[in-house]
C-alpha cells in the first residue's frame, strides 16, 4: 500500500480537498486503483450535529455516515463509496482510545498521547486503507489522506505526530508528502510573495515531515524565478513545485497536475516508475471534454434555490454540484438564484421591502425552482409559499427531504382546506400533523439519530415521471438524513385530493417520492438524491429537472423521447 498525504499551510480554505481528489483522479488515469481518508482535528465524533454555517453541509454515505464535506468531493471525483470510517476525527480516535481503556486493553499502562493516540490513528489508516471502495475485490494501490486544518493547529498536532511516525512505519518509496501553501501578490507590491510558503514549510519541517511536492495556490501562473526561489529555500525540485492557480472550474485541476507533470513526481516518489501496469501518461479524454464543455456553455438555465443558509454556498455543495451534472449534460449552462425563504414571507413585506421584492423577483423569474433539505423553522413559511407558487404557476419544483415536506403542508392547507395544517417540527401542537416525528427517533439525542443512509424505495406508481427518470426501475436505492415524515395516517386524504405518492419504503408506510400529477414536473422527495450525482452521471431527478427545463420545444420532445425509449 502507497500514501499521498495532502496537507495546508498558511491559511484554511486553500481547496486541499480538490487537490486531494485531483491528485486521486490523476492516479486512477494511470491505472491505480485509490482510496482517501480525511482527517478532521475537531473534537466531534462526526460532522453531523455541525452547523452549515461554520462547516458547510454534512454529507451522508451509504452507511450513514455524516461527514465532511470533502469526502463528497472525493466520491464525485473519483467516483467510488467511502464509509464512515474514512473520516477520522480527534472525538472517534480518543473515543476508541478510552473505550480500550476501560476494556483494560493496556494492561494497567498510563494512556498517553504518545504511544496510544498517535498509535490508534496509524493503525485507523492503516486497516481503513485496505478496504476497496470501487466496487471491485481486493485493496486499493494508493490512498490519498488529506489533513484537514492548517499547519500549526493545535488541535491537529497529535496527527502530525502519527503521520512523521507513520511516515517511517511504512518506509522509503511508499509514502509522498503534498503541501498545498499560498503564494500570494500584494497590490503595493504586485509581486508573488514566496515568505508564507517557505515559513509554512519550515513549520512543517519543524514537525518531522519534509514535503516531497509543494502545490502552490495563486491568482495567476507561478514566474519561474518564484519556482526557483521556493526550490532553494524548501528544498524541493523545481520539477516537484505544482502550480495551482484559479482556473474557470475545478475540473480543470486534475488538468493542471497533468500538464505540469505532477504525476511522474509523484509516481516518482512511491515507486511505482517499473511498475507494468502504471501508465505513463493518465488516460483523462472524457474528463477534458467535460472541463472544456463546462467553460463553452452559453444557454442558461435559471434554478431559484430557496432557503435559510443562502449565505453560504457550501451548506448546499452537493445540490449544487448535481444542478451542475445535470445542466452540463442537458448543455445548459447553470445559474443559480438564491433566495432566502425568510425574505419571501409576509412579514418580510414590512420589515425589509427591499429585499422581499428581490426575492419575489428572482422566484418568478426563474426557469426551475429547488427546496433544499434543512432543520429548524426559520424561513419555513417562506419555502412553502415558494412551493405554492410553483404548483399554482406550473414552474418546475424540486423538494428535497424538507422541500418534498413544505410542499405536503401547502397542498394540505391551499388545496385540501386544512388550515392549521403543519409539520410537529415547528408546531409540536397542531392539530392536523401532515409531517411527524419518527417514531424510532430519539428526542434526547441529536448525534446519528435521524434515519440515514442508503435505503431502498419501491415505485408503486410504475408511470410516474420519477419511475421513468429511474430508468423504470421497480426501486432505488438512495441515501437519508431526516427526522421528520409524512404523516402515513393522512396519505389516503392526500390521494383523494390529488397527491400521488409515487414512492415508498418497504413497508409501504414511508412516504419517499410525490408528485402532482396534473403538473409538468412537480416533484419532491424525502430522500437526498444529490449525495449520489456524478459528474457525466447526473441524479435523475435532477437531469429530468433539466430536460423539462429546456426552452427549445424540439429538443425537448427528443430529450422526452429517447428518456422514455432508454
Amino acid at each position: 500500500m502507497k500514501y499521498v498525504l495532502v496537507t495546508g499551510g498558511v491559511v484554511s480554505g486553500l481547496g486541499k480537498g480538490v487537490t486531494a481528489s485531483s491528485i486521486g483522479v490523476l492516479l486512477k488515469a494511470c491505472g491505480l486503483r485509490v482510496t482517501t481518508i480525511k482527517i478532521d482535528p475537531y473534537l466531534n465524533t462526526d460532522a453531523g450535529t455541525m452547523s452549515p454555517f461554520e462547516h458547510g453541509e454534512v454529507f451522508v454515505l451509504d452507511d450513514g455516515g455524516e461527514v465532511d464535506l470533502d469526502l463528497g468531493n472525493y466520491e464525485r471525483f473519483l467516483d467510488i463509496r467511502l464509509t464512515r470510517d474514512n473520516n477520522i476525527t480527534t472525538g472517534k480516535i480518543y473515543q476508541s482510545v478510552i473505550n480500550k481503556e476501560r476494556r483494560g486493553d493496556y494492561l494497567g499502562k498510563t494512556v498517553q498521547v504518545v504511544p496510544h493516540i498517535t498509535d490508534e490513528i496509524q493503525d485507523w489508516i492503516e486497516r481503513v486503507a485496505m478496504n476497496p471502495v470501487d466496487g471491485k475485490e481486493g485493496p486499493p494501490d494508493v490512498c490519498v489522506i488529506e489533513l484537514g486544518g492548517t499547519i500549526g493547529d493545535i488541535e491537529s498536532m497529535p496527527f502530525i505526530e502519527a503521520l512523521g511516525q507513520f511516515s517511517y512505519r511504512v518506509g522509503p518509496g511508499n509514502f509522498c508528502l503534498v503541501h498545498v501553501s499560498l503564494v500570494p501578490v500584494l497590490n503595493v507590491v504586485g509581486e508573488q510573495k514566496t515568505k508564507p510558503t517557505q515559513h509554512s514549510v519550515r513549520g512543517l519541517r519543524g514537525l518531522g515531515l519534509q514535503p516531497d511536492i509543494l502545490g502552490c495556490r495563486s491568482t495567476e501562473p507561478l514566474e519561474e524565478n518564484v519556482k526557483a526561489k521556493l526550490s532553494q529555500f524548501c528544498q524541493v525540485p523545481i520539477s516537484s513545485i505544482v502550480n495551482l492557480h484559479d482556473v474557470t472550474n475545478i475540473w480543470h485541476i486534475p488538468l493542471l497536475l497533468r500538464d505540469q507533470r505532477a504525476h511522474e513526481a509523484i509516481l516518482k516518489v512511491l515507486d511505482f516508475q517499473l511498475v507494468s501496469k502504471v501508465a505513463r501518461e493518465p488516460k483523462l479524454a472524457e474528463w477534458t471534454e467535460r472541463a472544456s464543455k463546462l467553460d463553452k456553455l452559453k444557454a442558461t438555465v435559471r434554478i431559484a434555490m430557496v432557503g435559510k443558509y443562502t449565505g453560504l454556498s457550501d451548506s448546499y455543495l452537493s445540490v449544487l454540484k448535481a444542478l451542475l451534472h445535470a445542466s452540463v449534460a442537458m448543455d445548459r449552462k447553470l445559474v443559480v438564484e438564491w433566495v432566502p425563504s425568510c425574505d419571501l414571507e409576509d412579514s418580510a413585506a414590512k420589515e425589509t421591502p427591499e429585499a422581499h421584492k428581490k426575492a419575489w423577483s428572482l422566484l418568478k423569474g426563474a426557469d426551475g425552482i429547488l427546496v433544499p433539505g434543512g432543520f429548524g423553522n426559520r424561513g419555513v413559511q417562506g419555502k412553502i409559499l415558494a412551493a405554492k407558487f410553483a404548483r399554482e404557476n406550473n414552474v418546475p419544483y424540486l423538494g428535497i427531504c424538507l422541500g418534498m415536506q413544505i410542499a405536503v403542508i401547502d397542498f394540505a392547507r391551499s388545496i385540501m382546506k386544512l388550515r392549521g395544517a403543519n409539520s410537529t417540527e415547528f408546531d409540536p401542537d397542531t392539530t392536523t400533523p401532515c409531517v411527524i416525528f419518527m417514531p424510532e427517533g430519539s428526542k434526547t439525542h441529536m448525534g446519528a439519530t435521524m434515519r440515514l443512509g442508503s435505503r431502498r424505495t419501491y415505485f408503486n406508481v410504475t408511470k410516474c415521471k420519477s419511475a421513468k427518470l429511474y430508468g423504470n426501475a421497480a426501486f432505488i436505492d438512495e441515501r437519508h438524513r431526516h427526522r421528520y415524515e409524512v404523516n402515513p395516517e393522512m396519505v389516503p386524504e392526500f390521494e383523494k385530493a390529488g397527491l400521488s405518492f409515487v414512492g415508498r419504503d418497504e413497508s409501504g408506510r414511508r412516504m419517499e417520492i410525490i408528485e402532482l400529477p396534473s403538473h409538468k414536473f412537480f416533484i419532491g422527495a424525502q430522500f437526498h438524491p444529490e449525495f449520489k450525482s456524478r459528474p457525466g452521471k447526473p441524479s435523475p431527478l435532477f437531469l429530468g429537472k433539466s430536460i423539462i427545463l429546456e426552452k427549445n420545444i424540439l429538443t425537448l420532445l427528443l430529450a422526452s423521447i429517447c428518456k422514455l425509449l432508454s
